[in-house]
């Protein structure tokens, strides 16, 4: 199988070429790694571009205009299925989520046990262990208890950006057409679940230091909850029954 790392980036300019030479040199061998610079006003795209000069499978794609964590990942999946890559592996440009496990974390899509995995923090203690803050670790858990019982499901955590998606699953599922922000991540679990899939979760250690996280809690929470009313009215199974409808024309 076919398979490349992305990498959305915004104000990576001191860590992306640390994240690209920590990857698995044979994911960079056989693979690739597309790096999406999301109109970072530093140099990062820059960066990405001499990155890809000096690596022939690295590939950027660049951002005239801010669209968001999820929109700059929407951008790399898409590249990464238009050019043929099985299996899409989600690595975060600060370097919070190790990089070089961005191969093993696929093996649960290459053993056909599923279409989706999360590296989570939570499942081996990765979180408290690199140092993750409580006023981090107490919202992710009581968030993560809600979610599960309403989205009738039994994941560790649903706030690990350590994401591993199939070309299959991504052609079944629209995922163009949810939100641009942090919870992405989320969403695509529910699309998954919607259609039968579990989520394979996988253990990984982490990272939190000063550089690490532009993610602010507050108004993340909230949409997290707002993600939970959607989940309640029935819109993400009405985006995937009328992506089912599109794809039979």
């Amino acid at each position: 199988m076919k398979k490349a790392a992305v990498i959305p980036s915004y104000k990576a300019e001191k860590t992306l070429r640390g994240v690209i030479e920590t990857l698995p040199p044979e994911l960079l061998e056989s693979g690739g790694a597309i790096i999406i610079n999301d109109a970072s006003p530093d140099r990062t795209g820059a960066v990405a571009d001499a990155l890809a000069r000096e690596f022939p499978n690295v590939h950027v794609c660049h951002h005239e205009k801010n669209r968001g964590y999820g929109g700059a990942l929407k951008t790399g999946l898409r590249y990464g299925i238009d050019h043929g890559f099985d299996i899409l592996s989600v690595v975060h440009a600060d370097g919070q989520y190790a990089p070089r496990l961005a191969l093993e974390l696929c093996k649960p899509i290459e053993y056909g046990d599923t279409e989706i995995v999360q590296g989570s923090r939570m499942k081996g203690g990765g979180a408290r262990e690199g140092g993750m803050p409580l006023t981090r670790y107490l919202p992710n858990r009581i968030l993560t208890s809600m979610e599960n019982i309403v989205f009738g499901t039994r994941m560790a955590e649903f706030h690990s950006g350590y994401m591993i998606y199939s070309r299959k699953l991504l052609k079944q599922v629209p995922f163009e057409k949810i939100q641009d922000n942090y919870n992405f991540d989320a969403e695509m679990i529910i699309l998954a679940h919607l259609c039968g899939i579990r989520c394979a979760e996988v253990p990984i250690p982490t990272r939190y230091d000063d550089e690490v996280s532009s993610l602010n809690p507050i108004p993340y929470g909230l949409n997290v909850l707002k993600m939970m009313w959607k989940f309640t009215t029935g819109h993400y199974r009405q985006l995937i029954d009328e992506h089912d409808a599109n794809s039979k024309f």
